[in-house]
């Protein structure tokens, strides 16, 4: 009886707070939630941890509002709206090209895996991802969504996964640039490739898309992973002038730093695009570095990946302002919008206050890990 007495405000509870976050799309803070259940703090944070192990609660932002999650998505029907978000940009950017091979969409749903969505490939005999299954299949995207990856997901970015029936490859999505919310997955029969032959025909554009997805969602930049005692074993070796070109035509933002008229240091993302002699960068209405690159034109600018082969880029130059016909500017920002959008968006121009151009007095770029020797 008293095991009875105990249950029945409990489950009471619980449909209470799944009511409340169905009800409310933006989400709810935990103050919120506190004053509506009538509870105790301690029983409201174990209640709300084991919702959120489970899949049903999900928070996008570090301390932010609690939304209802993938699984409780389900009862109803429908996506949150960081769900609807992030299922429009991957449609966006899968629908930029026809596919051989499918392409999909995994989130965490507790102790599960998600299929939010998929692109399928072209081939006749192709993988086929179920939108909605609750699986613990596709072991690539469950290594990538893991809190504490292992050392070679964090290392490489991405995790290759080869059975007898199907390879898989995965990615991360991380809407603050960092932390996983989602995997992006290529699969294929495993018959047709070998790993490094998948690997050497997807990786690059998989990446691309992973971190164009991520600028979508909000992040600044795509540095998954990214830990300030991250232990990179890679020697650093120079980059040759081709390959040095190569990686800046990559989907990374770069970050330009510059002097303020005290003397103090700024260093602020920029998109950027290098056509082999300068580099040209834009600045958004509002943006204080673009009056401090006016009164001191020294900048230097780094562009880098955050894994193996850890390639980075340095340049030193004068930033100018560009001057002349609005034309080229406007195509300058569709190029950076379907470069790092995925799209064209002729609303940013009007957000656009300027463009520079960086013709670097020293350029330099290596690869590994600085204060390590290659091997002889």
């Amino acid at each position: 009886m008293q095991l009875q007495d105990n249950l029945v405000p409990t489950a009471e509870k619980t449909l209470r707070f799944i009511e409340l976050l169905l009800d409310e799309p933006e989400g709810l803070t935990p103050q919120e939630l506190l004053a509506e259940l009538d509870m105790p703090r301690s029983s409201f944070y174990l209640l709300l941890r084991s919702l959120k192990n489970l899949g049903y609660v999900e928070q996008y932002e570090s301390r932010g509002r609690y939304r209802a999650g993938v699984r409780l998505d389900a009862w109803r029907g429908g996506q949150s709206q960081g769900s609807r978000e992030l299922l429009a940009a991957f449609y966006q950017e899968a629908g930029r090209r026809k596919w051989p091979e499918t392409v999909g969409l995994i989130s965490a749903a507790g102790d599960l895996l998600q299929v939010l969505a998929q692109v399928e490939g072209e081939c006749t005999v192709r993988s086929v991802l179920q939108v909605g299954q609750l699986t613990r299949d596709f072991q690539a995207a469950w290594r990538i969504l893991q809190a504490n990856p292992d050392v070679d997901v964090r290392d490489q970015g991405y995790c290759l996964q080869n059975s007898n029936e199907r390879i898989d490859l995965a990615l991360p999505v991380c809407r603050d640039g960092s932390h996983p919310d989602a995997a992006l997955i290529i699969s294929a029969p495993a018959f047709r490739y070998t790993s490094n032959g998948f690997l050497d025909e997807y990786l690059n554009e998989m990446r691309e898309m992973a971190a164009r997805l991520s600028y979508q969602l909000g992040a600044k930049a795509y540095t998954p992973y990214r830990k300030e005692d991250d232990t990179w074993r890679n020697p650093q070796i120079p980059l040759p002038v081709e390959q040095i070109s190569a990686f800046l035509n990559g989907p990374w933002s770069a970050r330009l730093a510059c002097l303020r008229p005290d003397g103090t240091p700024h260093v602020i993302p920029v998109w950027q695009e290098w056509d082999g002699k300068a580099f040209s960068i834009i600045a958004w209405q509002g943006s204080q570095w673009a009056d401090y690159v006016q009164h001191n034109p020294n900048v230097s600018l780094t562009v880098d990946e955050p894994w193996q082969p850890l390639r980075r880029v340095v340049a030193r130059g004068n930033a100018e302002r560009v001057v002349g016909n609005p034309a080229d500017l406007a195509a300058l920002i569709a190029r950076l919008t379907r470069r790092y959008l995925g799209r064209e968006s002729a609303e940013l121009n009007a957000q656009i206050a300027c463009a520079f151009r960086i013709v670097p007095l020293s350029m330099s770029g290596w690869q590994g890990l600085p204060g390590q020797e290659a091997a002889a």
